[in-house]
């Protein structure tokens, strides 16, 4: 079922995979209709991860990112909408030269295509080892014609070619003070009866699987006893690829596929937890949004502050302001917090509240990161309160302002050079800036020190600054620091640092791009602004004293 850990638990094994030299790729498979899942509510799916060329993507491919070195593309991630898209497009083709269209073998034979594709089957720099993993759940109806594709894939390739790794809940029932076996019994029965026999299995529990409750799943589910593996809830998820280690996953694994390679190096995971376990500091950051009610709709973002944290040695507590309680009244309850950040979002509900946020952090000199819709909403709030247009707005949130400086743009060119067009009646789908862009950074500026002369990112949305605001923007004092090479659409905004310490706007998402091993340039600069914000306001508290 969702929110088990396949995601991490993929990518740890990807990881250990790695560390044995081996070069790895991963796939993601959703079972649900959507094509992509880039008009879904972040309630509904998480965040939507963007990949270089341009891709809306699963979350899980931002766990892929942070764990492997391999950049994932459009390929790695594909939706039961996607198979039925090219399948029904091929019938209209006359591909299928007349034949009745079935699930069995046209649907199934698309998506082993498809997998093929993205484990970059053929091409150049190919893979030793592709993780294909399947989302849903076992049974449901949506996800068997995609279990039914891998039995075939594993037939057709031979036993050494393939293997089964099975992530499944064990649950702790408190009345009774034990853990129970059935649910990994049935499920484990279940993929029986499809043709599917796993070759492992990854226990989730709140706690380790206790011996004699290991034997009894290996019994019951014809999984030798080496192959039942107990993951236990870990207090960082940094720590699974020494959990599954050390349980010899990525050994079965390799002796399953008759895959020579060196032992596993976990140094650097093992120097990573203890950066994670000691921290000198702590430093808290208000993270004013809409999806708070879900932290995985933020996921990508969480990580990179907490990357930061660990490159400037502090614990990143993050807490999550509803924009839509923060009032012109309630906003000084901010003070409280060493640093301001206002994420992406779509849509009016609680716009005025991320305004006021980012008035807040202008006027108080609170370190301030936005990115995307958070640059627009401090570009709205400079525009009001500090060039004079009053009720300057956006066209998505307010079509007849008087100011319009923010807008919808209608044409760009796309991250593979196309050029694209869209209006306000345009399908929401696929009618945004996406993917990896370049921009030209201006000399003497802040985000120069961060990024030097060029800054690449990538993109994941609809409104832009408007450029015909940008001269009165800049002569109220609102720094213009980077505009992208082609079309000269604003990509940076800050305020002069003789006017505020740190206070940015990106419209890029740079958190994409995080790992936990460098972290990334613009929220290192930021959780450091957060620190020396902190260090003074101790410091102003002492004088006081």
């Amino acid at each position: 079922m969702s929110s088990l850990g396949k995601g991490i638990a993929s990518a740890s094994l990807a990881a250990i995979l790695e560390s044995r030299g081996l070069k790895v790729t991963l796939i993601k498979l959703d079972p649900y209709i959507n094509v992509d899942p880039g008009t879904m509510s972040p309630f509904q799916h998480g965040e939507v991860f963007v990949t270089d060329d341009g891709a809306e993507t699963d979350l899980d491919l931002g766990h892929y990112e942070r764990f492997v070195t391999t950049k994932m593309r459009k390929a790695n991630n594909f939706t039961t909408g996607q198979i039925y898209k090219s399948v029904l497009e091929k019938e209209r083709r006359g591909d299928y030269l007349g034949k009745t269209v079935q699930v069995i073998p046209h649907v199934t034979n698309e998506i082993q295509e498809f997998i093929r594709r993205g484990a970059g089957v053929g091409m150049p720099g190919e893979v030793d080892v592709a993780i294909v993993e399947i989302g849903g759940t076992v049974g449901d109806i949506e996800s068997l014609p995609f279990l039914e594709a891998v039995r075939q894939m594993s037939l057709k390739m031979g036993p050494n070619n393939a293997a089964f790794v099975h992530l499944t809940y064990v649950p702790f029932i408190a009345a009774a003070g034990e853990l129970k076996t059935k649910p990994t019994q049935h499920t484990v029965q279940k993929m029986r009866e499809i043709g599917i026999q796993p070759d492992a299995l990854l226990c989730r529990a709140d706690r380790r699987i206790p011996e004699d409750e290991a034997e009894k799943i290996s019994l019951f589910t014809n999984v030798p006893r080496w192959g039942v593996i107990s993951m236990w809830d870990v207090d960082t998820i940094y720590k699974v690829p020494r959990v599954l280690h050390e349980q010899g996953l990525d050994g079965l694994i390799c002796d399953k596929l008759r895959l020579n390679t060196p032992p596993a190096n976990l140094r650097r995971w093992d120097e990573l937890v203890y950066e994670v376990e000691h921290p000198r500091g702590e430093v808290g950051i208000a993270m004013v949004g809409k999806y708070v009610d879900l932290s995985d709709s933020y996921k990508s973002l969480n990580e990179a502050l907490r990357h930061a944290g660990l490159k400037n040695h502090v614990r990143v507590k993050i807490d999550y302001v509803d924009s839509e309680t923060i009032t012109a009244d309630s906003v000084s309850r901010l003070a409280k917090y060493d640093a301001i950040l206002v994420p992406g979002g779509f849509g009016k509900r609680g716009i005025e509240g991320k305004i006021a946020a980012a008035r807040f952090a202008r006027e108080n000199k609170v370190p301030y990161l936005g990115i995307c819709l958070g640059m627009q909403v401090a570009t709205i709030e400079y525009a009001r309160h500090a060039a004079g247009l009053q009720d300057a707005n956006s066209t998505e949130f307010e079509p007849q302002t008087p100011h319009p400086v923010i807008a919808l743009i209608t044409e760009w060119h796309g991250a593979d050079g196309t050029v694209n067009k869209r209006d306000e009646k345009s399908d929401l789908g696929g009618t945004m800036r996406l993917g990896a862009q370049s921009s030209d950074v201006a000399k003497g500026t802040l985000a120069h020190r961060i990024y030097g002369d060029v800054v690449t990112e990538r993109h994941r949305h609809r409104y832009e600054a408007n450029v015909n605001y940008l001269d009165q923007l800049r002569r109220a004092g609102l720094v213009i620091s980077a505009l992208t090479q082609r079309e000269h659409l604003t990509e940076i905004v800050e305020l002069p640092q003789e006017v505020h310490p740190w206070f940015m706007g990106v419209q890029f998402h740079p958190e994409f791009k995080s790992t936990p091993w460098d972290g990334h340039p613009l929220f290192n600069a930021f959780i450091k602004a957060a620190v020396d914000h902190q260090s003074a306001g101790n410091k102003s508290l002492k004088a006081v004293a």
